[in-house]
């Protein structure tokens, strides 16, 4: 697929342009609405056809459960079947909520006996709305630092589990950023797992405890900006981090619901 219309589709994605915007550029790099239509299935997401562990599955129990420290925070919750003991992974969204997709992978950590608490971050608003367009509209109205305090209460509320040992967190495009300010404030956090997530102010850096993985796309100029300084600022301070760079790939290159940026 032309990197044009990917290029643009990301644009779209993290809030630089309507829908109608979008399609009629699509329509004009595609060469008309129809084949922009035809393109708008191998870009968006299909949570359907990606997947990959049902709420049925044998091995784990989901729930939806509430979360304290943030008035109406609900998460999706779950558990292994097997162990009396187990570490915990915070899931972090993308800017499009908790979705499917989401939600999925929270069970794919669940199958390797690792509890998985992913956070419905605009919950507080009423919840991610099916829209995928609205959800993002909700999730850019959070203040930054309400955003921490559902991170924040959600890393507080698995702390306090006595059946959970460590946790971390990952998260995903606006959730990797997430998943680095909460690295930044809570010395609580064991480790986090950043996939090509904003990075934090370089001043900031000395206050992470926890190591950090963190996966990038090298198609993926507007992210990529700030990994200098990031990584300069984590060298300088004596912090342990792994950094991944995906040779030809793209933003949001981990999401298979994508069928044309997943890779």
């Amino acid at each position: 697929m032309d990197q044009r219309i990917i290029d643009l589709y990301d644009r779209y994605t993290h809030g630089s342009m309507t829908r109608r915007a979008f399609f009629d550029r699509l329509a004009a790099l595609a060469g008309g609405a129809a084949a922009a239509t035809a393109l708008l299935p191998l870009l968006e997401n299909n949570y359907a056809a990606a997947q990959v562990v049902p709420e049925t599955d044998p091995r784990i129990a989901t729930q939806t459960i509430s979360i304290a420290g943030t008035e109406g925070l609900t998460g999706y919750l779950v558990k292994p079947k097997r162990g009396e003991r187990w570490p915990a992974v915070i899931v972090i969204h993308e800017n499009r909520g908790l979705n499917p997709h989401i939600k999925d992978v929270a069970r794919r950590i669940g199958t390797e006996g690792i509890v998985a608490l992913a956070p419905d971050y605009p919950s507080p608003l009423g919840g991610t709305p099916a829209d995928e367009d609205k959800a993002r509209e909700l999730i850019g109205s959070l203040k930054p630092q309400d955003a921490l305090g559902i991170s924040r209460a959600t890393l507080s509320h698995l702390k306090r589990q006595p059946d959970i040992g460590k946790v971390g967190a990952v998260g995903f495009c606006w959730g990797g950023g997430q998943v680095n300010a909460l690295a930044v404030a809570e010395p609580m956090l064991d480790a986090g797992v950043a996939y090509y997530g904003r990075q934090p102010p370089a001043d900031a850096v000395a206050s992470i405890k926890a190591p950090l993985l963190l996966h990038y796309a090298e198609i993926d100029p507007g992210i990529n900006a700030g990994i200098p300084a990031f990584e300069a600022a984590l060298k300088e301070a004596g912090r342990s981090y792994e950094l991944h760079m995906y040779p030809g790939v793209n933003h949001a290159f981990n999401n298979d619901t994508s069928a044309e940026r997943y890779d």
